[in-house]
């Protein structure tokens, strides 16, 4: 039985090798997984040079804290608390970026990741013949465990049909967060990387243009010990974007997609509120349909706040500021949609072509004004 004084002073000769390998953690409220975590690397990778960086988004249950407690002792843990930005996929390139070793492994920080596959996977990364190589659910001896709910499953299954169609990614568990990579790759592509949405390997893969060489190993996917998935039904469309973008070659921003889409349900709100004033509460049609802008507005802004500026979602008296920026933007953004059509309208009169275009105009102001006064960056 080793001492605690004795494991500390092995603890402090191994922080002073420099790391063959960095394990990057995003985090989010995942306090009582830190401590089970960091002592599951420490067996898991004896005796391998190894650092772990834990990046987490100003978790308000004190997860950085817990790390920093840990790194006091042991210098092989790192930690990057983000204030004013959020985002597992941002939070992933933010850490694959502060590391100094040859080699990245990105997993969950809730246990749910086998972590006795690292050695395996940072073996067959040292070998030269591999770029990249991901714990697969799908591989041949991999499963699901009971780690996903039937719904979650399904469409996890789903949306890795979606990326095998439309992007042509040849792997079997695109949707995986578990994943080891050199970190020349991540440096070479982390500028063309999303730093939004939840598939940080879905965006690698594709963005690396079918170049990578890629190696697929089978786990079990694990239950969470501690804390609640931050995954919600929002993410689907967060990920659907995603695909769009990366299809026609990131011509436009997830971001921007988000948006749009958002813009677009606002037509079918509109439209409900609209018949709800002047069927229900039976009023005059330039009353109903002012109310029903505003319905509108507010159901978009929501809809933004939660998913489109998810790292940058704004609370309490923000989010009242905020709404009332919105409002002013997308009046501004009507005027502009106006003008631009009766513009080209006046020019050449074809009815779509200018609708389309005042409608572009419109979006495009919306998103840009929206971007730097409603949901500007801290």
């Amino acid at each position: 039985m080793i001492s605690t004084d004795a494991q500390e002073r092995e603890e402090a000769v191994a922080a002073l090798q420099v790391p063959d390998l960095t394990v990057v953690l995003p985090t989010y409220n995942e306090r009582g997984n830190v401590a089970p975590m960091v002592e599951a690397l420490r067996t898991a990778l004896d005796g391998i040079a190894w650092e772990v960086i834990f990046v987490d988004d100003n978790s308000p249950d004190g997860t950085a804290a817990a790390a920093r407690d840990i790194a006091r002792k042991d210098p092989r843990v790192r930690v990057i608390r983000r204030v004013g930005r959020r985002g597992l996929s941002g939070a992933c390139v933010e850490g694959m970026l502060a590391s100094s070793a040859p080699f990245v492994a990105v997993m969950d920080a809730d246990l749910q990741h086998d972590e006795t596959l690292l050695p395996r996977m940072l073996a067959i990364l040292k070998t030269g013949e591999t770029d990249l190589v991901v714990a697969s659910r799908k591989a041949e001896g991999g499963a699901m465990g009971e780690g996903l709910s039937t719904l979650r499953t399904w469409g996890s299954n789903l949306a890795n049909g979606l990326a095998q169609k439309l992007l042509k990614v040849s792997l079997s568990d695109p949707m995986s967060g578990f994943f080891m990579l050199r970190r020349a790759v991540a440096d070479e592509l982390a500028p063309k990387l999303s730093s939004q949405g939840f598939k940080i390997l879905l965006d690698i893969v594709a963005t690396g243009g079918g170049k990578l060489r890629i190696r697929e190993l089978p786990f079990v996917f694990r239950e969470r010990r501690h804390g609640d998935s931050k995954l919600d039904t929002l993410v689907t469309l967060d990920y659907l974007g995603l695909l769009v973008s990366k299809y026609f070659g990131d011509l436009v921003s997830v971001r921007f997609l988000m948006f749009s889409l958002v813009g677009a349900s606002g037509v079918l709100v509109h439209l409900l509120a609209l018949r709800a004033a002047l069927v229900a509460l039976d009023l005059e049609f330039n009353v109903a349909q002012t109310l029903a802008t505003f319905v509108a507005m507010t159901s978009n802004f929501l809809l933004n706040n939660r998913l489109t500026y998810r790292d940058r979602r704004l609370t309490g008296f923000g989010m009242l500021r905020g709404l009332l920026t919105f409002y002013a933007v997308c009046s501004v953004g009507v005027l502009a949609n106006v003008g631009v059509a009766s513009l080209i309208y006046d020019q050449q009169p074809v009815w779509w072509l200018a609708g389309t275009a005042g409608a572009a105009m419109g979006a495009v102001w919306n998103y840009a004004a929206s971007s730097v006064l409603t949901w500007r960056k801290a």
